[in-house]
């Protein structure tokens, strides 16, 4: 071995890279490790500089650990490692220390570079703050405008504390529930109020969290990314399980939380299901998201549904009589985008046939929107969806409750589990009960292995996908059919 004295800080280091890249994924390398450099090596100390101070604390919140023992195993002790914002210019800098998690100290350089990246991120700050209040800041979503009932009451109610007593209520408040149910609207409903209150107030969708994040790193703007993100009273995140498979943004969104969290400011996140079911988000963040309040929204019952209908119809110039509005609500139940779609058409279909509004030609003109005879909009049961991996993949349906744990098997059951959570909403427990008693650590790992594979998968992706299409095309239980393998008659 080469005693450290006599290597330069870059070839240390270039020899760490060498190490981390053989035991860190390629885009997890690309994004945080590749372009840093070496820059002194100094006795016990390391410094390595990076391009932003972004890049900084990840590594060392995330990676310090498993750096600080490569470069032992290199030059033969343990070094301190230091994270510097560094970016070769003719200027001299000016450093100021920040203590990082982990170990070392952070020496952030402010430099004229951060400030143009500082620039360049407003301009783009700015582009995206005109697209979301245009696109994606409704200003019908207010606490008025929303109709409760049994299935929403307590959300609302809790949403409506959290504006009272940002920070001190219900923090973080995580509202679930299946698509159309009121998230959103309650999620602005709380930006639309803060607002009024005087309160710094941001309100995206994880998506376009993921989009400015990516969008910083590439431009080298994430100083400016945290200043929007890290410094307000209120903030709203919106469809969470948007996430999956994003590690990165997972990560980002974890130290926002906790960042956020400790400055007492209002945490509320929207998800299509409890914390603990969202198998494809790391633990910790998972964890995070149960301190506060997590609370359900359900479908509407029959009287919601009906107030909701009497609710938009007031916006429509031509009277919609109460059978109308009751036949719909008899007949849409599942949430309320379907409800408004429905109501949109009977009164386009009047208008543009110039006929009178009644329930015969309610019926006419949402016929079309209604299912098939013969068909179920329902998912299918646990039990059609075991057997249609199973027969996927060459399988009875009696092995994945099996013990068996050749590579076949062991991937139909992985799968299985995965789409009894996803597709089906089964708990752990009867999943592992419907898989021969599983324990549920057990179907909680095969879902976790399955969510985490199926983005960069191809081939996972495309099973997956074959198997929903054919468990969408199947007949109600009154009129079976099969598709490849014949399924096992069931008693």
């Amino acid at each position: 071995m080469v005693n450290d004295k006599l290597r330069t800080a870059r070839e240390v280091w270039e020899a760490a890279l060498g190490e981390l890249q053989l035991q860190v994924n390629k885009s997890n390398f690309d994004t945080w490790l590749k372009g840093t450099t070496g820059i002194s090596h100094q006795d016990d100390t390391l410094v390595v500089g990076v391009p932003n101070a972004f890049v900084a604390e990840w590594l060392a919140n995330r990676l310090y650990s498993l750096i600080s023992r490569t470069l032992a195993n290199i030059v033969g002790k343990r070094l301190d490692v230091q994270f510097v914002v560094h970016i070769p210019r003719r200027a001299e800098a000016r450093p100021t220390s920040t203590p990082m998690v982990d170990g070392g100290t952070s020496t952030l350089l402010c430099q004229p570079t951060e400030e143009a990246n500082a620039s360049k991120w407003d301009a783009f700050h700015s582009t995206l703050e005109k697209e979301e209040k245009a696109n994606h800041y409704n200003s019908r979503y207010t606490f008025e405008a929303f109709v409760t009932g049994e299935c929403n009451r307590m959300a609302y109610t809790a949403a409506l504390e959290v504006v009272e007593s940002p920070g001190q209520t219900h923090n973080p408040l995580f509202i679930y529930g299946d698509t159309a149910l009121g998230k959103t609207h309650l999620l602005h409903a709380i930006a639309h109020a803060a607002e009024a209150k005087g309160l710094h107030t941001v309100c995206t969708s994880a998506e376009r969290f993921t989009i400015e994040f990516v969008t910083a790193i590439k431009n080298g703007t994430t100083q400016g990314f945290r200043r929007k993100f890290r410094n307000c009273d209120v903030f709203l995140l919106d469809d969470l399980h948007f996430l999956s498979g994003k590690a990165q943004t997972q990560e980002c969104i974890f130290h926002t939380f906790n960042e956020l969290y400790d400055q007492n400011c209002q945490i509320v996140i929207t998800g299509d299901r409890p914390p603990r079911e969202l198998t494809s988000l790391q633990k910790k963040l998972r964890s995070r998201l149960e301190w506060g309040l997590v609370i359900a929204l359900q479908a509407p019952e029959a009287e919601t549904r009906l107030a909701i209908l009497k609710s938009k119809a007031r916006r429509f110039k031509t009277p919609i009589p109460p059978e109308v509005l009751k036949y719909l609500a008899s007949t849409f139940q599942q949430n309320v985008r379907e409800l408004e779609g429905a109501l949109n058409r009977v009164v386009a279909y009047a208008k543009l046939s110039g006929t009178s509004l009644d329930t015969r030609l309610a019926r006419i003109a949402v016929q079309d929107l209604l299912p098939r005879e013969g068909y179920s909009t329902a998912a299918a049961p646990a039990e059609r969806t075991i057997e249609a991996v199973a027969s996927y993949y060459g399988l009875a349906p009696e092995a994945l409750s099996g013990k068996k744990r050749d590579n076949k098997t062991v991937l139909a059951r992985h799968v299985a589990m995965y789409l009894m959570r996803e597709h089906n909403n089964c708990g752990l427990t009867e999943i592992g009960r419907m898989l021969g008693n599983k324990d549920h650590s057990t179907v909680l790992h095969g879902c976790e292995k399955i969510a985490g594979q199926i983005n960069t998968n191809s081939t996972l992706a495309s099973s997956i996908q074959s198997i929903l299409q054919q468990l969408n095309i199947h007949k109600s239980p009154e009129q079976p059919t099969t598709r490849g393998k014949t399924a096992p008659k069931r008693g």
